[in-house]
């Protein structure tokens, strides 16, 4: 035995899979832990998709290996989600590439665009992927602040004072996760034009646009993003399928051909019933979204009090499937998370797992039924 590759050592494990372990083992040893650190929706998928995938997987002609671009009728099913959705026209066999889960993504395209030394611009706070997939490749996170005051505007004016000559991609996220800072129009026009003036990819993940928000949006619907941007987006949250793996990535028909050069050499395709199920999906009506939306209000306004018992401070214009806070004075992140974990068993996520400017907050998740987010606040 040689030992194992140096790349392994730039990366820890991913926080929610050790985190998760020693969380389990509490509740095996009788522990009444109530989960709301992770965000994976505790809700059903509409009963038309469990129809779809139930059908689909009873046709023996149906478990065979699939296309790496998935079948014409899910490329059709995202391209007019995303003309409804958010006004964006696509084209399905060329613009659109399915993916086993979103996450996948992020490390097909990074794959496909970075060098080693290559500079990535990644938000602090920020989903910890992007880091560790450009730490993986033996790229360099550079990272940037987001202005919570104004809607998640990134730092232009500190990012603009660097040396930009390496950067070849930024990750950006809207509704952005952790902090639920909701973006706008105007933001994501800068970011179009700031990448254009330094020639830039855009990477815009996009999962949360349905869950607690005035309009959704793309940036594919921003004048001239289809030059610099490509979209991830996700069925995981918006349809309560996370454990299904359905993503899409939309943009540039060039570059879409080159990530497909990298997946398919990396997967075999998505089960046919998984991709019936998707189509039923993004084909659910508006009352689908409203009655997520209504339940999800609901569950934060009752963690919205349990932040205030613990004389935490949030935003109440956020949105996604989270509710971030920040600690009083005097206290610290970690104190109150093992407080809660270990006297109160209510498991929550320390901000610092998303970056350095998230020291000093705590996220809640808001999948979880409101029950036990009032059994919750009665033991604070």
């Amino acid at each position: 035995m040689k030992g194992f590759s140096e790349k392994i050592e730039t990366v820890q494990e991913y926080y929610f899979s050790a985190k998760l372990r020693e969380v389990n083992q509490m509740i095996a040893d009788g522990k009444p832990i109530i989960n709301l650190g992770i965000g994976s929706p505790d809700l059903a998928p509409d009963k038309k998709v469990i129809e779809a995938l139930k059908n689909t997987a009873d046709n023996p002609q149906a478990h065979g290996y699939q296309s790496y671009q998935g079948i014409p009728e899910l490329r059709i099913a995202f391209a007019d989600f995303y003309a409804r959705a958010y006004g964006v026209n696509l084209q399905p066999d060329k613009e659109i590439l399915p993916l086993m889960g979103s996450k996948e993504g992020i490390m097909h395209i990074s794959m496909t665009f970075l060098n080693p030394g290559d500079e990535v611009l990644i938000p602090n706070p920020g989903y910890p992927t992007y880091t560790s997939v450009t730490n993986l490749l033996q790229a360099k996170p550079v990272f940037y602040s987001l202005d919570l005051n104004q809607k998640g505007r990134p730092d232009f004016e500190s990012i603009e004072r660097r040396d930009l000559s390496k950067v070849k991609l930024m990750w950006i996220n809207y509704p952005h996760m952790p902090t639920g800072a909701q973006g706008s129009t105007e933001i994501l026009e800068e970011l179009v034009a700031f990448a254009k003036r330094h020639q830039i990819v855009l990477l815009h993940d996009n999962p949360y646009s349905h869950i607690l928000t005035e309009k959704p949006q793309s940036i594919l619907s921003i004048n001239g993003a289809e030059e610099v941007a490509l979209e991830l987006n996700s069925l995981s949250k918006t349809f309560n399928m996370p454990g299904w793996r359905v993503g899409m990535l939309a943009g540039r028909a060039d570059w879409l051909q080159k990530i497909l050069k990298v997946k398919s050499n990396m997967d075999s395709g998505m089960f046919l019933g998984l991709q019936k199920g998707a189509i039923a999906a993004l084909g659910l009506g508006k009352s689908w979204f409203e009655d997520l939306d209504e339940l999800y209000q609901n569950r934060r306004k009752l963690v919205w009090k349990l932040a205030d018992k613990l004389n935490l401070t949030y935003a109440q214009d956020a949105a996604g499937l989270f509710v971030w806070c920040k600690v009083p004075e005097g206290k610290t992140a970690e104190e109150i998370v093992d407080s809660l974990l270990y006297e109160k068993y209510i498991f929550v996520t320390p901000g610092k797992i998303f970056g350095t400017e998230g020291e000093n907050y705590i996220r809640f998740s808001l999948c979880m039924p409101e029950f036990k987010i009032l059994e919750a606040i009665k033991r604070i």
